[in-house]
């Protein structure tokens, strides 16, 4: 029981010692059928009105047919996504979710449970810790337009 309340006692100084958490959102609208997104400029600029110097930033993607992922933005990789998902889960096929609802979309929601919904980056000096090739992406598996809202959680100081 002690080392509980001590662990507890920690996590109280820390948010004394200044640590904040702050939650903004992103609005995007999406044509469906495989888009890929680079938020990564946007991400930088919401982070640089926080203020916070260091940290991590929670990217979190609402709804079961869309995910968050990293990787080198440019068209023959984003051609390689779209071909490795269609090997890996294939939208031609039928799947007893489409049974479920109608609406076809099964390979959406499995695709999206494979690469998850979230994504946890972290910063120093008011700049995301990212490689030089590397971006946030916003990846929309459904099989029609959407407006997807994401969810930006900053901890840190």
């Amino acid at each position: 029981m002690r080392d509980l309340k001590k662990r507890t006692l920690g996590k109280e100084k820390a948010v004394e010692d200044g640590m904040r958490v702050v939650t903004e959102y992103l609005n995007l609208n999406t044509e469906g059928d495989g888009t890929l997104v680079d938020i990564t400029a946007q991400l930088h600029k919401i982070l640089s009105k926080t203020k916070m110097k260091n940290g991590t930033l929670t990217v979190f993607v609402v709804g079961s047919t869309a995910a968050i992922t990293t990787f080198e933005y440019e068209p023959g990789m984003i051609k390689d996504i779209r071909d490795l998902w269609e090997k890996l889960v294939p939208s031609g096929q039928r799947y007893a979710h489409d049974d479920t609802w109608g609406d076809a979309n099964g390979f959406s929601h499995l695709r999206a449970a494979l690469q998850g919904s979230s994504l946890v980056i972290p910063f120093a000096d008011n700049k995301l810790i990212l490689g030089t090739w590397q971006q946030v992406v916003l990846a929309e598996f459904d099989n029609r337009p959407r407006e997807r809202r994401i969810v930006l959680q900053f901890m840190g100081k």
